[in-house]
């Protein structure tokens, strides 16, 4: 059969993942297999790789990321982003009511949607397909994150529909579901980072980042609650709820037309404990008017329309006794206090633990034992502290003393300059820190053995049969089999038994044998190297390409590689300093883990022509992609660094380069080639 013209393939493709995106996401239809749309997802990259010019903004590879943004550019609103007037009181929500009435007569409908605790987004398409996305910014400008957006899986790429119109605004909000965000916090707590303080936060810091691969690996979700057009489009705000959903975007099914402002109280009242049910953070009620023509009547002041405002639920608090702290020590060593408190009923769950984070907020609130203490659980995933009733202090109110030595091994306690966690120094003899390491070890994201569970390991552990991630490797039959342990779960207080039987026994060490097989990013994740999350790790592999080349790295080499900085660098540094852990690395190779990319990963030199010469890559160019161009400019002998100085020898500019590079360059005489000179060079 002759080849198929590539356009035509990359176009059939294009359009064909994209359809499969929105029965998915939209119609919770699955039409093929996971590994067929992978399959269909790997040709499209491999055409557009080799057919860059073919290649469309909108296309399905674009929701992995892998564009770099060092600037954002700055974009003025067609319709400014106002905000909302809010209230906690029932009675403005009826003194709103009656503004409205006043104006439009008593014949008014309401809208209420739940107001999700997320950030707001404006969403520009352009005959269908995703054009602009940018965030609020102060209302009448903001920032052009439209790469960011595009890795948003529930953000289509193209709207359906006959009625699409020629150019559409969609107001929404995007949002981090809690199960995301904590595995996020999971991922760098383990990490050694500091933990996100909640979903939002979260999502708003998500959206800025550089990496648009890193924003794609995030899992972001977005609600679309608003269409702006020049002329408007339906009647009310009811229709166009409707037409974005029947256009393909994800409308929460939450909202609800209300015929006056009874109906609206009873919506406000049903949500205020329901939301809790739901996957994600929300803080109160959007009432909107629903026709548009009404709308129009009622206007808008310099700040907000006076047609929508929004009830704010308030936080649900409760007081209670703060009982003792419990000092938990993590995989990295670093020691959190948790205040155990009385039960108490907060937002429809009995809750007794809430994290203290570090020393400086037990300071901060002037904490003490027995205290009367204020717990907050609003938008937050777990309870915090957030003020002592210091008027109602108990007589036998006790000083919190920080410990000074490890409350697991009795270490003396370190505390780096300017970092805010104590941490036990004591690696290879701590219980917490070895158990945690080993889980680390073996978890899904790292070598997937997951026929260790958390009970199992601790088991080997206790039996000093793995200490170590390389012990595993030396396990047998005869060494497993008849291992058997008693437990009571904290969790539960019932009684477990843990025993490894032939089949267990068979099925760990098939799934230690199969580790073997886990690529080396990995592995090398696996490894716990504080600062060193599944993104970190990817980066540095692909840079360094072995576990030879990564040890013998300086720490300037280390921040030579994008999106590497200096703490990350040094951590890496002192870990391989280590014996011990050169140890580790060198029985894992014994054991035959993948410690490099392997030869056909390699990019196979083709000439010498870039030898010597440094060069900084900023922009989008016609021809490459951002990573493509850097691997030709290793293929010619040259090498790609992540900062522009003096020394650099060339900055290839491609379009909508961050100014602050051109204007780093030029100050610094760096001599700035266009993607055709470069071609010049090496051709």
């Amino acid at each position: 059969m002759p080849e198929q013209n590539p356009q035509a393939r990359i176009l059939e493709l294009t359009n064909r993942l994209n359809y499969l995106n929105y029965q998915y996401y939209q119609n919770s239809v699955s039409e093929v297999s996971d590994y067929e749309f992978d399959q269909m997802l790997k040709e499209l990259q491999e055409l557009e790789e080799a057919h860059p010019q073919y290649r469309s903004d909108n296309s399905p590879t674009q929701r992995v990321g892998g564009t770099i943004t060092k600037n954002f550019p700055t974009v003025k609103h067609k319709y400014p982003m106002l905000s909302l007037g809010n209230t906690y009181s029932e009675a403005e929500v009826r003194e709103f009511d009656k503004r409205v009435r006043k104006v439009t007569g008593d014949e008014v409908e309401y809208v209420c949607e739940l107001k999700f605790d997320g950030v707001a987004l404006s969403l520009t398409y352009t005959n269908g397909a995703l054009s602009l996305g940018v965030t609020r910014g102060d209302g009448t400008r903001g920032d052009d994150i439209t790469p960011n957006v595009r890795t948003i899986r529930t953000i289509p790429l193209h709207l359906h529909g006959e009625d699409v119109p020629a150019e559409v605004e969609v107001r929404g909000e995007v949002f981090m579901p809690f199960n995301v965000f904590e595995e996020l916090n999971k991922e760098r707590e383990e990490i050694g980072e500091a933990l996100m303080a909640n979903p939002r936060n979260a999502t708003s810091g998500t959206l800025k980042l550089q990496d648009s691969k890193e924003v794609a690996r995030r899992r972001l979700s977005m609600f679309a609650y608003g269409l702006l057009s020049t002329p408007t489009l339906f009647d009310s705000h009811s229709q166009s709820l409707e037409a974005l959903q029947r256009w393909g975007l994800n409308v929460s099914p939450t909202w609800r037309v209300c015929q006056n402002i009874d109906q609206v109280l009873d919506f406000i009242h049903e949500w205020e404990t329901k939301r809790f049910e739901l996957p994600i953070a929300t803080d109160g009620i959007v009432v909107k008017v629903n026709s548009y023509a009404q709308q129009e009547e009622l206007g808008y002041t310099a700040k907000s329309p006076r047609w929508a405002m929004a009830y704010k639920y308030k936080a649900m608090e409760a007081v209670t006794e703060l009982l003792e702290i419990e000092y938990n020590v993590g995989r990295t060593g670093a020691v959190t206090p948790v205040a155990i408190m009385k039960p108490v009923l907060l937002a429809g769950t009995t809750v007794k633990r809430a994290s203290l984070h570090n020393a400086n907020e037990i300071e901060r609130l002037g904490l003490m034992l027995h205290d009367q203490v204020m717990v907050e659980k609003g938008g937050e995933i777990i309870p915090k502290v957030t003020a002592v009733k210091t008027e109602l202090r108990p007589e036998n109110a006790e000083p919190i003393v920080y410990p000074t030595t490890c409350p697991a091994c009795n270490t003396p306690l370190i505390r780096t300059e300017g970092e805010a966690n104590h941490y036990c120094p004591n690696e290879k003899g701590c219980p917490p820190q070895v158990k945690g390491k080993l889980e680390h070890f073996i978890s899904r994201k790292a070598m997937n053995i997951m026929s260790l569970g958390e009970g199992k390991i601790e088991l080997l552990a206790e039996r000093g049969l793995v200490t170590s991630p390389e012990h595993l490797y030396d396990l047998t039959y005869d060494t497993l089999f008849g291992l058997e342990k008693v437990y009571q779960d904290e969790e539960t207080g019932k009684t477990r038994t843990v025993k490894f039987q032939k089949k267990t026994v068979d099925n760990i060490l098939s799934a230690i044998e199969k580790s073997k097989e886990v690529p080396f990013d990995r592995v090398l994740f696996a490894l716990g190297i504080r600062f060193v999350g599944a993104t970190v790790a990817q980066k540095l592999a692909q840079h360094f390409r072995n576990i030879d080349a990564l040890r013998a790295a300086s720490e300037e080499e280390l921040i030579a590689v994008p999106e590497i900085g200096g703490r990350i660098a040094a951590s890496v540094r002192e870990y391989f300093q280590d014996l011990a852990h050169v140890h580790v690395v060198e029985r894992l190779k014994e054991h035959g883990l993948l410690l490099d990319l392997g030869e056909l990963e390699v990019v196979a030199p083709q000439s010498n022509k870039l030898e010597g010469l440094t060069f900084v890559v900023s922009g989008v160019f016609s021809g490459y992609s951002r990573d493509a161009l850097q691997e030709t400019i290793a293929a010619h002998g040259g090498k790609v660094v992540s900062s522009i100085s003096k020394k650099l020898s060339f900055l290839v500019a491609g379009d909508k380069m961050g100014p602050s590079k051109l204007e780093k360059a030029t100050a610094l005489g760096v001599k700035i080639v266009s993607e055709e000179e470069f071609n010049q060079m090496i051709s």
